[in-house]
């Protein structure tokens, strides 16, 4: 157990940090399932809405060091592959 007070209030600050962190992922990961949700199943233009939703949110997450900025671009290409595919195949 910490016991200076700058050492007590890096635990309070690490702790707000934590939940911060989980809500910003949690939100980014949501908005990634509802992509592809929207992919495999809704229409192009909703796929396509859907897919600037969930770039923005991971490129808010990657900016804010929750996820690496690789990961983000990662995903995204994984993403925008997947929303190709799709326009070709309907088109």
């Amino acid at each position: 157990m910490a016991h200076s007070l700058s050492a007590k209030k890096r635990i309070r600050q690490n702790v707000k940090n934590q939940a911060r962190n989980r809500w910003r992922k949690i939100t980014m990961r949501t908005a990634i399932k509802s992509c592809l949700q929207a992919i495999s199943h809704g229409t192009d233009d909703e796929a396509r809405t859907s897919f600037r939703t969930a770039c923005s949110i991971i490129d808010k997450t990657a900016s804010k060091r929750v996820i690496h900025r690789n990961m983000a671009a990662r995903t995204k290409s994984r993403l925008s592959a997947r929303l190709k595919a799709k326009t070709q195949v309907t088109a």
